[in-house]
């Protein structure tokens, strides 16, 4: 078993309860497999049904992405709904748009039911690198406004965008007030609090090494067996050679974060002015927030396989500086990476395998509020609803050429060439 790594979060959080490990044979009506945000709101919303539900995590809850990530909390999906009307119809994109939605407003929800301590701030702003992307958002937003009935999200000017975050690199934008950001570990471990509270069981350090396609099926770690009627795959990123039948839908990447020194009050809202989270529009994305204690909280900076930089703070610190040149003299006071799972098309990736297999990966880095959802959603399948869940299981995705053995070279030379792209 892996301890949480040393990132801001894991200094800074409220309680990082440490579980047992998975030992004999146990039997439940559900095994969850993965501790991130898909597996422990799945055994939430199961455990609030009634099931008998067991999580089998291999290192920590939100060890992974889950806790790792920038915090953003965004309702919209992963492609505009220009974009997404093209890929999946009219139908479709508006199911989407509203199960999106819903999955936002659900998880202010249980953070207030739960009293989930976990920084939620209100506020995310789309900031653009290109002059034609401001007329862009403001025939986008009028769309949303007349066909979407969104009054939510409205438009920001280029000149109002440099007062609003304290750079003149970008050309205008949106600003959405419905979604926000969070301290994501706090707020992961919170869903595992409730959980257990609910009478879900979490065993951590118990890697699952392999099921069967049973009925019941048997789940083996390296201690210990759960005999169970259902399975749900929460792996993401992480999901390896564990189901050879979906790997191949992902390909594993990994981003990095940093957090400076506490820059005070003014200095940090200079930056930020009204404590939004923001994200720009490169391929290879930027995005930052700020923290309760007046830090900087910046992502930035991507790269594929096993290992990540010797040096994360210094990656990371380049295209924070681009933005941000009056950071010079700022102090990295800690840097992490973590490992997320894209898909071909950055569409999500839900689904069945068989009658007693549930899975949902893939959220291209747009997971925070999905991910939490994507457990109520295959909640509602297994019991028999499953209307929203099938609305995600229709969205197209592709498997990568060569499945998980060559995935990595294409797409590698594919994201060279938009991070290229991005710095012309």
């Amino acid at each position: 078993m892996s301890e949480h790594i040393q990132s801001y979060y894991a200094a800074t959080a409220n309680e990082l309860i440490t579980r047992p490990a998975l030992k004999g044979e146990q039997r439940a009506d559900v095994c969850v497999i993965g501790g991130g945000f898909t597996g422990v709101s799945a055994a939430l919303n199961l455990a609030e049904r009634g099931y008998k539900v067991i999580l089998l995590e291999a290192n920590r809850v939100g060890w992974g992405a889950s806790g790792r990530n920038g915090g953003q909390a965004s309702g919209e999906p992963r492609h505009d709904q220009i974009d997404l009307e093209k890929k999946v119809g009219k139908g479709d994109a508006k199911a989407q748009w509203d199960l999106n939605w819903a999955a936002m407003d659900e998880m202010k929800r249980r953070i207030e039911k739960h009293n989930i301590e976990c920084d939620w701030t209100p506020g995310i702003i789309h900031a653009c690198y290109k002059k034609s992307d401001e007329e862009w958002y403001k025939g986008y937003i009028d769309k949303l406004n007349t066909e979407y009935q969104c009054d939510w999200i409205n438009f920001v000017s280029a000149e109002e965008m440099s007062e609003k975050v304290g750079a003149k690199v970008f050309n205008g934008g949106q600003l959405d007030t419905r979604s926000g950001h969070v301290h994501p570990l706090n707020y992961v471990c919170g869903l595992a609090k409730a959980a257990e509270e609910a009478g879900a069981i979490i065993y951590e350090a118990s890697r699952v090494i392999s099921y069967d396609q049973g009925e019941p099926t048997r789940i083996e770690t390296a201690d210990g067996v759960v005999v169970a009627d259902y399975v749900v795959l929460g792996c993401n990123g992480y999901l390896e050679k564990l189901e050879k039948r979906v790997a191949g839908k992902i390909l594993p990447i990994n981003n990095f974060v940093v957090a400076t020194e506490p820059l005070g009050y003014d200095r940090a809202r200079s930056l930020i002015r009204d404590n939004e989270a923001v994200v720009d529009s490169k391929f290879v994305v930027n995005y930052w927030r700020l923290t309760p204690d007046n830090r900087l909280c910046f992502g930035g900076g991507e790269n594929y396989g096993k290992k990540f930089p010797k040096d994360i703070a210094n990656f990371v610190r380049k295209p924070m500086l681009s933005i941000y040149p009056q950071l010079d003299d700022v102090k990295i006071d800690y840097a992490w990476g973590g490992t997320l799972a894209i898909t071909m098309n950055r569409m999500p990736h839900f689904g069945r395998l068989g009658k007693n297999v549930f899975y949902a990966q893939g959220y291209s880095g747009h997971g925070v509020v999905l991910a939490s959802f994507a457990g109520k959603l295959i909640a509602d399948a297994l019991a028999g609803t499953a209307e929203q869940f099938d609305v995600l299981c229709r969205a197209p995705t592709y498997t990568f050429p060569g499945g998980t053995l060559l995935r990595y070279p294409g797409m590698v030379a594919g994201m060279l060439w938009y991070a290229m792209l991005d710095r012309l």
